[in-house]
């Protein structure tokens, strides 16, 4: 067997034991545990738990998303913390053990140089949550500005779904696991998309899109760290 094979075994191992989580007695604990782990190391996204008992429960789906939401929040200063303090001890491998360390340097120079605007557009997408939080650590990114921005970014993830739920009930599941994603953001993007165009006009937002895209170490000056 295989390196590959080996870990998408233990990625649907994972999988499968998060969701039969769902139907457990104590499932907003689980829940909770999930949405907090996720944030900073655990590669199983809390959502598809989510919507499993937003299903079972539709009435009980805005508060099992507000459980999401201060948890995953919560998990995510966690990542900040192994970022601003473990990085290389931890940090280092946590990325590389999720696949994520050709990400970093991008990941660095993008939340660098638009800080809380990166994270309310990545923290909303499927783009992985732990990535953001490690990095905003590691390049020390004021921790008020992250924090709020979480907080914003992971309540619209999680609240959106909690709330179509209540509304709509199991008919809206099959839109959500379609659409969801890009709705998401691209509410997100018209939102946050102004403060990108104003950069762009100044002169300055194509450059640093450009230069983020293709970023290295070396060129956000990490080389050797």
């Amino acid at each position: 067997m295989t390196a590959t094979t080996r870990n998408k075994s233990m990625i649907q191992n994972l999988y499968n034991w998060t969701m039969e989580k769902s139907a457990h007695p104590h499932a907003e604990y689980w829940l909770a545990l999930v949405s907090f782990v996720e944030a900073s190391f655990f590669p199983i996204p809390p959502h598809p738990m989510l919507g499993l008992m937003c299903l079972a429960e539709p009435k009980k789906a805005v508060r099992y998303a507000i459980i999401c939401t201060l948890a995953s929040v919560a998990g995510g200063c966690l990542g900040y913390a192994i970022g601003y303090f473990l990085y290389e001890s931890v940090g280092l491998w946590l990325l590389g053990a999720l696949g994520l360390t050709g990400s970093f340097p991008a990941a660095a120079c993008y939340l660098r140089d638009y800080g809380a605007e990166i994270i309310l557009v990545k923290g909303a997408t499927p783009i992985p949550f732990k990535l953001l939080t490690i990095t905003a650590g590691f390049i020390h990114m004021n921790f008020v500005t992250f924090l709020w921005a979480s907080l914003a970014s992971r309540a619209f993830s999680f609240l959106l779904v909690g709330i179509l739920f209540r509304l709509f009930g199991a008919p809206i599941k099959a839109f959500i696991d379609k659409y969801l994603a890009w709705v998401a953001g691209g509410f997100l993007v018209a939102v946050v998309g102004g403060f990108l165009i104003a950069g762009a006009l100044s002169g300055g937002g194509e450059k640093t899109a450009d230069k983020c895209s293709h970023a290295t170490l070396e060129s956000i000056g990490l080389e050797g760290k």
